[in-house]
């Protein structure tokens, strides 16, 4: 399952999903027949590409933050 797909942290794919869109507009035989599958691989990749990068980024700022305080605590242990 992927996240809802118009929202503002799916900035980067907006091209793919209007692509995935046009292709269910199209009718219940198009996407029964799989006509769709292509655009939806897409939609697929990039998504799960946009959710890399953000996992990668929050990793970053996590390991940031754990080194402040472990900095913190042992400026606080070297004080007492």
């Amino acid at each position: 399952m992927h996240p809802h797909l118009h929202t503002k942290d799916n900035t980067g794919c907006e091209e793919v999903m209007a692509l995935l869109d046009e292709c269910h507009a199209a009718g219940y035989i198009q996407k029964m027949l799989g006509g769709c599958n292509e655009a939806k691989r897409n939609v697929n990749k990039c998504l799960r590409a946009e959710r890399l990068e953000r996992t990668a980024r929050n990793r970053e700022i996590a390991k940031e933050r754990r080194e402040k305080n472990v900095k913190l605590w042992r400026e606080i242990d070297e004080e007492s």
